[in-house]
């Protein structure tokens, strides 16, 4: 416990902050709360050494934010105390109980106790010390002492060596934060296009003897009053925001968490509409001021690097009239080029791409980009030469990525494409994707730019096959460019997206081949996915109403590599190998019926026969032993199931077609991550209950599945399971799972596992925030034999179990179940029987219970 004196000095600290923050709620100007917090905290720390004093010729400094004169509400207080000569018992003692007299007043110091060489030498050895010492600011003791030091550092300091460490500094905590300002749940503080970036800047401006202030930069000439007036703005839009997260949460939190979105955008006074919701305003506005600051920095970082590195004079290589390479960057020949013919800031972009030798634009020419984006405007879009243009940038043979990555980062994509602007800083909370709009629609062209690449030719090889045979690549970027164009704006965004698409394409002078293929591809975009995914590619008339949709090769082809392009750029967790393998079974599926190959199902029936008995002769089985196996299938088995099954579930099944033990085995699911798992035992109430019951308890996520009974009444039940991420590297051994599955389906439902009532809530903090509406629709199939169960809602452990138990309640039957899961989203087909759902009421109490599975909430301890 604090002593009287302690007690009553943490309470002025704490009534003089609270002061300093409801004045701030009047002005809400962030500099003057954050001089004020730290004059505040000056004062209670002169006042405290008053009580507890420090060594004798010692010296307290301020260091970092608090000594550059800013302190946030709930940041440490950054503290350097220096010493004479090195501490002996009493001084320990002493600065012991300094330390711990902060923390009883309520500081959360962050200290340092070193003398001056000791300071020094850690400065010379760690740019982290550096950066902090420079803005070191003398609280207490011996200012001689503190001099001393800050002589010494700005002597030793080299600004050349200083600007390399802090520019490699930065590359490596942008690496460390997913390279880009636009993730979901950004870091004010760290993030790139955050306040650090900003900071940065300063330190190599003041290590540079270049000013201490942005107005100090102006005045060297580094910055324009435009890029001033932004840079001050943007500064203090990231300090309010800085502010705002720890008077919110009251601590210091320095990232924007999903369940803290609402709360800010109410602070900031938006309002949903009919379309968004107030965080996701918010937040764009976030990523808009986050692109500033990435602008300016990149601008900024390299002007200074061109004063402190100059180039010995050499003659310029002259490229055209208004271009020229000058020290192996590109130039404009006069600093008003793009102001006197706009359509050369498109013209730099192609010699960017056209010259591998160049590694860049001079920071003027990159300066004069940036202020001459405005003048891409109706007029400049209407140009014929301009758009001759764009589509050359999208057509040449290499960096198509890097070029469109600049220009969205200078605005010069928004500005030509004002449909894509309204994309920027778009948030997407449907649970898997990872991105916003316009950076999830940038890696999509980076993958389809990697089919094209020989050293990425390894990582999906039956995609780099195909581009390789595809011609005019560039009409897959288009499309990419707009299969998402539309989002945000309410109604059906494919079919928004593909009218933008037709403009463009009529607009540009695309002929007719082509831009119908162009818009197919964004009006269809998601339409190979879901047939894959959710559909049975087993059932010839589903691969036949899928080519009917998109009745050419070459239309197969390129909607082919726009879904992987489009799924493996949505989240880094959301593509794995099954779906992968289930997009190549479609689109070779469909290949074949283009080719003419199995027209209809009595073919489909026979073929599959015949490549089934094929591989069960190689196998080594008898005619006779396959055909006594064979005679308790039906036609509907072998339309289910394709030639590989059929004959795998033969050949482990044939000598034992009337077990009365269950019987399990396991196999690899093909090239993937997943396993397939065949049941096969005497049918009985409750099978499937407890079968993903076993799953559940396991962490295991069923992807498929397919449930039959033979005409001898056995379960024949096949599934694709994907283990738990942590599985992968190190796979289970297939003979424990198998014997755990038999062993639980033999015990019965009460020593299956754990109930998944018990299951801990692994949901994201996105999706309890953000968590999907569940929605439920129930209908018979096309033949009027059975019933479509669609479901969409937030995917959680134990979800399939719970709906097993509704199935179960209602006596229905389960055929099959296609599982789609996107991140923590999950898209569910399941195929049922039962005589209860002939009849409406029944039916409605289904959907009822299905719904309240959905809703269920695991337990939160």
């Amino acid at each position: 416990m604090p002593g009287p004196a302690l007690a009553s000095l943490r309470d002025t600290i704490a009534r003089r902050r609270a002061n300093a923050c409801r004045r701030y709620r009047q002005h809400l100007q962030p500099d003057v709360l954050l001089k004020a917090l730290r004059r505040i905290c000056d004062q209670g720390l002169r006042e405290l050494l008053a009580l507890h004093p420090l060594p004798e010729q010692a010296c307290l400094a301020a260091l970092g934010g608090y000594g550059r004169g800013e302190l946030y509400p709930h940041s440490d207080v950054d503290l350097l105390i220096l010493l004479q000569r090195p501490p002996d018992a009493r001084d320990i003692a002493r600065i012991e109980a300094l330390l711990a007299a902060m923390w009883d007043i309520g500081l959360a110091p962050s200290h340092a106790v070193v003398t001056p060489q000791q300071c020094l030498e850690q400065a010379a050895q760690d740019i982290t010390t550096e950066t902090a010492l420079l803005e070191s600011r003398w609280l207490a003791g011996s200012r001689l002492l503190l001099r001393h030091v800050q002589r010494q550092l700005q002597s030793q300091l080299d600004p050349r060596a200083f600007f390399l460490a802090k520019q490699a500094e930065q590359q490596q905590r942008h690496a460390r934060l997913q390279d880009t300002p636009y993730a979901l749940e950004p870091n004010c503080k760290e993030s790139p296009g955050a306040l650090r970036d900003l900071q940065v800047l300063l330190w190599m401006a003041r290590a540079a003897g270049l000013g201490r202030t942005w107005r100090d930069i102006a005045r060297s000439g580094l910055l324009t009053q435009a890029e001033l007036r932004a840079l001050s703005r943007v500064d203090q839009a990231f300090k309010r925001l800085r502010i705002e997260l720890h008077l919110l949460t009251g601590r210091a939190e320095d990232r924007l968490l999903f369940d803290l979105q609402p709360r800010l955008a109410e602070i900031y006074g938006f309002q949903p509409t009919a379309t968004r919701r107030a965080s996701e305003l918010l937040m764009q506005r976030y990523y808009w001021a986050a692109k500033v600051v990435s602008q300016l920095n990149l601008i900024l970082m390299q002007s200074i690097e061109e004063r402190l590195f100059p180039q010995p004079d050499q003659p310029a290589h002259m490229l055209d009239d208004d271009f020229q390479v000058h020290h192996g960057q590109l130039e404009l020949r006069r600093p008003d080029g793009f102001q006197r013919d706009p359509s050369l800031m498109f013209v730099a972009m192609l010699h960017l791409q056209s010259r591998a030798d160049l590694h860049g634009l001079k920071a003027g020419t990159l300066r004069a980009l940036w202020h001459a984006r405005r003048l891409i405007d109706a007029d400049f879009r209407a140009e014929p030469r301009n758009r001759r243009l764009f589509l050359q940038i999208l057509q040449q043979p290499r960096g198509i990525v890097h070029t469109l990555r600049l220009m969205n980062l200078l605005n010069l994509l928004p500005r030509y494409l004002p449909v894509f602007r309204r994309i920027v800083g778009q948030m997407q909370h449907d649970l898997f994707h990872a991105y916003t709009v316009d950076e999830h629609t940038l890696k999509v062209i980076r993958n389809l730019r990697r089919f094209t690449m020989a050293e990425h030719s390894e990582e999906l090889s039956m995609a780099s096959q195909l581009m390789s045979g595809f011609e005019r690549h560039w009409l897959l970027y288009i499309a990419a460019l707009f299969h998402d164009i539309a989002k945000g704006r309410g109604g059906n965004h494919s079919e928004l997206g593909a009218q933008d698409a037709l403009a463009f394409c009529q607009d540009h002078g695309l002929n007719p081949t082509d831009t119908e293929l162009v818009v197919f591809l964004v009006r269809d975009h998601l339409t190979m996915s879901q047939v894959a995914q959710k559909k049975d590619l087993s059932d010839p008339q589903v691969i036949f109403q899928f080519l009917r949709a998109v009745g050419t090769e070459r239309r197969l082809t390129a909607l082919y590599l726009l879904t992987v392009a489009d799924i493996r750029a949505t989240s880094p967790t959301v593509w794995n190998s099954w779906k992968g393998k289930l997009l190549e079974d479609l689109y070779r599926l469909t290949l074949a019926a283009l080719g003419g190959q199995a027209s209809d199902g009595l073919s489909v029936l026979e073929q599959r026969k015949r490549d089934a008995a094929g591989e069960i002769r190689l196998a080594g089985l008898l005619d006779e032993a396959r055909e006594q196996f064979w005679q308790w299938l039906d036609d509907h088995y072998f339309l289910r199931h394709d030639a590989g099954e059929i004959a795998w579930h033969t050949i482990q099944l044939y000598h034992q077609s009337h077990s009365p033990q269950p019987i399990v085995r396991i196999r690899v699911a093909g090239q993937t991550d997943a396993i397939q798992v065949l049941v096969y035992t005497p049918d009985s109430e409750g099978l499937f209950l407890r079968i993903s019951r076993y799953f559940d308890s396991q962490a295991m996520s069923i992807q498929d599945a397919r449930i039959y009974t033979t005409r001898h009444g056995w379960a024949l039940d096949s599934f694709i399971v994907m283990l738990p991420a942590y599985e992968h590297a190190a796979r289970r051994d297939p003979l424990l799972i198998e014997s755990e599955l038999s062993l639980a389906l033999q015990q019965g439902q009460e020593q299956a596992g754990p109930a998944p009532s018990h299951y801990r809530d692994f949901r994201s903090r996105r999706a309890r925030v953000f968590p999907i509406q569940p929605a439920v629709d129930l209908r018979p199939d096309d033949k009027g034999e059975d019933w479509i169960l669609t479901l969409t809602a937030t995917d959680r452990r134990g979800l399939l179990y719970s709906l097993a138990q509704v199935f179960e309640r209602h006596d229905v039957t389960l055929r099959s179940a296609k599982v789609m899961t996107l991140g923590d989203r999950v898209e569910d087909v399941f195929v049922l029987a039962g005589p209860a759902l002939e009849q409406n009421r029944n039916q409605l109490r289904f959907e009822r219970d299905v719904r309240l599975a959905l809703s269920q909430q695991p337990a939160s301890n």
